[in-house]
């Protein structure tokens, strides 16, 4: 916003040095930047989201998976039961456990894999079949003048800075006669 008012003829692209992609709340990266560039350029866009995995050997050398934070809008309970079901039709192979240690430091979800799985594979599947990785449709809908339009970075910019001007001028004026 700062550097829309510094330069009224900003273009998108110098918009997006300053907002890089939108935050999610639930901290899962976004996987390629095209859906960001599209949503930003049009108002529309498809994000697509993945899960943070790392890979850990334990003491008796079997390979984990720790999935650390979940995609925006994805029950985490909802996708253990799912994946789990996933594991017992066979769909998923490689993993002989899945455990929730999730608690108040944070979310955690280990996979064990059995002895002859490849971590790689197993996590790719993961991504392919379950929740881990999700899109997230981004459609930029806002009242222009009481009509609703589909607007880019820059329009959503321009027309919040303008709504803030009207209040703060309506707000000065208020307490203005209010002082009178």
């Amino acid at each position: 916003t700062i550097a829309y008012i510094d330069n009224n003829d900003i273009s998108i692209e110098e918009l997006m040095t300053h907002i890089k992609a939108p935050d999610f709340p639930t901290g899962a990266m976004i996987y390629g930047i095209q859906g960001v560039k599209n949503a930003f350029e049009t108002g529309r866009g498809r994000i697509v989201m993945r899960a943070h995995a790392n890979f850990e050997v334990t003491k008796t050398g079997k390979d984990q998976i720790i999935i650390n934070d979940v995609p925006y809008m994805v029950n985490k309970a909802n996708l253990i039961e799912k994946t789990a079901g996933l594991i017992n039709e066979k769909k998923i192979e490689g993993i002989s456990d899945l455990r929730d240690e999730s608690d108040r430091d944070g979310l955690r979800i280990v996979f064990d894999l059995k002895k002859d799985a490849i971590p790689n594979v197993v996590l790719n599947n993961l991504y392919k079949h379950t929740q881990l990785q999700t899109s997230f449709s981004v459609n930029n809908v806002a009242l222009v003048k009481g009509r609703p339009e589909i607007l880019n970075l820059k329009q959503l910019i321009v027309y919040y800075v303008e709504h803030r001007h009207e209040v703060i001028v309506r707000r000065t004026q208020f307490e203005l006669e209010e002082a009178q």
